[in-house]
């Protein structure tokens, strides 16, 4: 199937189990990753964005500032990384294939050079706003629904996203600095282990336990902050495992007394 692609190991425990909303620290350029699915994740986002780019993609002309920011900073750690070469006008990636940098679609271009969906996020008013998007991978959401819309519309399915968390959620994009970004992962099984499900809010999944779920789907979800521009960049990096895969985490029950 052209939209599954799998890996055999995700770097962190997705089964240990933190409250909402799980934030810690994370190294300054650790948002981007490069790991086993790179060439199948990539192969299929160039698809999306050839045939479905009104789906994955969205700005608004006020945020092009940040978009451009955030395409320099991409840049910046794909040049200290091993697998890229970049020159003033281009980017070979790991899987060989050239990028031009196009700098009057800069969330395109990005999304062409990393496997890291981003989101970019502004200060309107009380609460941040979804400026900027692309999005190949959404996890039984759609970001025609959620663009343009605060940090509270875009949680509002979400049944423990309460006034409390929603508190603690802006605080935290408020307080993010920039060069000390932070992260949080989560965690859902699935029987279709395809990384384009967009879904309205009308239309959610039915809820699979981790008992009869075939795919463990784990995000991990960065949050920084552009030094220039200011806006709060949510990127999120996708890993689906099949079932037996998933055994490398699962801890045997402590015994009791």
């Amino acid at each position: 199937m052209e939209n599954v692609v799998l890996q055999k190991a995700i770097p962190y425990d997705p089964l240990v189990e933190v409250s909402l909303p799980g934030i810690a620290p994370l190294p300054a350029n650790e948002w981007i990753t490069v790991d086993e699915a790179y060439e199948g994740q990539m192969a299929l986002r160039e698809s999306l964005l050839h045939t479905r780019l009104q789906d994955v993609h969205a700005i608004l002309p006020a945020a092009f500032a940040a978009a451009h920011e955030l395409l320099e900073q991409v840049l910046k750690v794909i040049a200290d990384m091993g697998g890229f070469e970049l020159t003033r006008d281009q980017v070979t990636c790991p899987d060989g294939r050239v990028v031009n940098l196009n700098w009057d679609a800069p969330l395109v271009t990005v999304a062409q050079l990393v496997q890291e969906d981003m989101c970019i996020l502004e200060r309107r008013g009380d609460e941040h706003v979804l400026t900027g998007a692309v999005l190949c991978f959404p996890a039984s959401w759609s970001l025609s629904e959620k663009f343009d819309k605060p940090l509270t519309g875009i949680h509002s399915p979400v049944v423990d996203y309460d006034q409390n968390i929603a508190r603690r959620v802006q605080r935290l994009f408020d307080g993010v600095r920039a060069g000390r970004p932070i992260w949080r992962k989560n965690v859902l099984w699935y029987d279709d282990p395809s990384l384009f499900q967009p879904r309205k809010e009308a239309d959610r999944r039915a809820p699979v336990s981790s008992e009869g779920g075939a795919f463990l789907r784990s995000e991990k979800q960065s949050i920084l902050r552009l030094p220039n521009s200011d806006a709060v960049v949510f990127s999120i990096h996708t890993y689906v495992l099949a079932r037996a895969d998933v055994a490398q985490f699962i801890r045997p029950k402590a015994i009791e007394p």
